[in-house]
């Protein structure tokens, strides 16, 4: 009975062991395997690592609990594919560990910031949740900054250089490096679909901001709902009157456009709400519906203030196309000879006019932030006076 006994636990003893072994090749050792030889079939060449600054940026991120409400993976589902844009590779995340994923969406996930918002709007965004997003349950990080948005600590500027990181790889790899992972992915077509197929960044604010196309917006639009949509989403920069002096405001370079001096056509509202405004703190808004697109352009166009207009003169004409055409285009289209070269597209005239005195100041002052600079050591009073009537003539309503 006794050898009966001490064979019976030797017997489950082994068996535990050979269990527990088990256990850790199938669950620990042969995922990593299969991980790592995933991981090599799909990355780059040469994906970038983190720089000293974002690997400190990465180090407050984690110490700052923002993995408890922001996740850092767009999984295989549907419903985030068409949020967040195509699903995450696992070789995005070689550079990781420990890993940031996150496990609950309070905030949104973070897996392409990098190509989002603007260094300034982070800062802001920072400083104070709620003057960028009223209805924000993020808590305000101001002990990172010295009293105001515009100076950030070095602990500022680390966290933000590291947003900066996330979704950097995969776009840097490109249409080569896109063709390669999906080669190299061992998954069905499901998931394929899923990680290839999508939009590579969010459907909404992190789509490229290159001016692509737009829809047509819809007329008659629901103007009260419009009030609305631009109480929540916009008047927190541009201001409840659209006189750019929201609470957001302070620290973005360019300041937000103040839409009250100027006249859109509708195709440039809905460009600029579309495809966001490249150089700018202004994001993409494809989220939202076109009907709500249209709400919002109907309260901007509201808040124009028409004016009498003078006629421009042929002495403004040859100004222009001696100091301006070069990057406005001779037709004042945006799109001279020199207007690629600028991370900020340069005005289309035709489809947008400031009023006569916003018109002055830019060609005197310039705008601060922008490729626009001050005309007044070049140009008389009387020359920057004709060249303001002469770009006011050239909307095309």
């Amino acid at each position: 009975m006794r050898h009966f006994l001490r064979m019976s636990y030797l017997a489950a003893g082994i068996g535990g062991l050979g269990f527990f072994a088990m256990s850790v090749l199938l669950l620990g050792v042969w995922p990593g395997i299969a991980l790592e030889r995933q991981i090599r079939a799909t990355e780059p060449d040469h994906p970038m690592p983190l720089t000293a600054s974002e690997k400190r940026g990465r180090e407050i991120y984690g110490h700052n609990g923002c993995p408890y409400c922001h996740t850092q993976q767009i999984r295989y589902i549907e419903s985030d594919v068409r949020r967040f844009g195509r699903a995450t590779l696992a070789w995005e995340t070689i550079f990781d560990y420990p890993h940031l994923w996150g496990t609950r969406r309070i905030g949104p996930d973070l897996s392409r910031e990098g190509a989002v918002r603007s260094e300034d709007w982070h800062f802001a965004h920072l400083f104070n949740p709620r003057h960028i997003t009223p209805d924000s349950v993020m808590p305000p990080f101001d002990w990172l900054f010295d009293g105001a948005p515009d100076r950030p600590k070095p602990e500022a500027r680390d966290l933000v250089a590291y947003l900066e990181t996330l979704g950097r790889n995969r776009e840097l790899a490109g249409a080569n490096g896109e063709a390669h992972s999906r080669a190299g992915c061992d998954c069905s077509d499901d998931e394929k679909h899923l990680a290839f197929d999508a939009p590579l960044l969010n459907a909404s604010a992190s789509m490229p901001r290159s001016a692509g196309a737009a829809p047509k917006l819809v007329s008659p639009a629901d103007r009260n709902r419009g009030l609305r949509l631009y109480a929540r989403d916009c008047a927190n920069c541009h201001g409840p009157r659209g006189e750019g002096n929201g609470k957001g405001a302070a620290g973005l370079v360019p300041r937000p456009t103040n839409l009250a001096e100027h006249e859109y056509t509708p195709d440039r509202l809905s460009s600029a709400l579309w495809n966001g405004v490249a150089g700018t703190s202004m994001p993409a808004w494809r989220d939202l519906p076109v009907e709500d697109l249209s709400a919002i352009a109907e309260v901007v166009r509201g808040f124009h203030n028409p004016q009498a207009e003078q006629a421009s003169s042929e002495f403004g004409a040859e100004i222009f196309a001696d100091h301006c055409a070069q990057c406005h285009g001779e037709s004042g289209d945006g799109n001279g000879p020199a207007a690629g070269r600028f991370p900020i597209a340069s005005t289309d005239f035709r489809s947008q006019r400031g009023s006569y005195e916003a018109d002055l100041r830019a060609v005197r002052d310039g705008i601060e932030g922008t490729p626009m600079a001050p005309w007044r050591a070049q140009l008389s009073e009387e020359e920057i006076a004709a060249a303001a009537h002469y770009v006011r003539g050239l909307f095309r309503p």
